[in-house]
């Protein structure tokens, strides 16, 4: 995998990072630790395709 796909992967889930994590912040009732949750699977997925 070249530098700039991986660089448009790390872009294309930044969003889901920002935008999801908000999203899960206010559905579990501004809790932190289901935004760390959710943050930490997707940073280990994001990981895990980077590696391949």
């Amino acid at each position: 995998m070249d530098k700039p796909q991986k660089t448009g992967i790390m872009i294309f889930s930044g969003v889901p990072a920002i935008m999801g994590g908000g999203i899960v912040f206010a559905l579990f009732g501004h809790a932190m630790l289901p935004v760390v949750i959710y943050e930490t699977l997707l940073f280990a997925g994001v990981i895990h395709i980077l590696r391949k």
